[in-house]
């Protein structure tokens, strides 16, 4: 069996075929990355113009007001940190 010598394979058009089918998929993957990309921004940049609309609306706090107590724990959770003493 000789080959023309410009003649590609049937292996080599296969791989051909199968890179370029990669690379217009890898296109396709990237412009729809970039898509989404936009979207979470523009939506980001919407959140952020309401959260400061919100906190320009509020009237600015007073640093000497008294602070809120935290709350304490549970008693389930402080039952926990406690630990019986150990009996010998």
């Amino acid at each position: 069996m000789s080959k023309k010598p410009g003649e590609p394979s049937p292996e080599t058009l296969a791989r051909a075929n199968r890179q370029r089918i990669a690379a217009e998929e890898g296109k396709r993957a990237m412009a729809d990355v970039e898509k989404k990309d936009l979207a979470i921004r523009s939506n980001m940049a919407r959140l952020r113009a309401l959260r400061e609309a919100e906190a320009a609306s509020r009237p600015p706090a007073d640093p000497k007001a008294p602070r809120k107590a935290k709350a304490k724990a549970s008693t389930k959770a402080s039952a926990k940190k406690k630990v019986a003493p150990a009996v010998e």
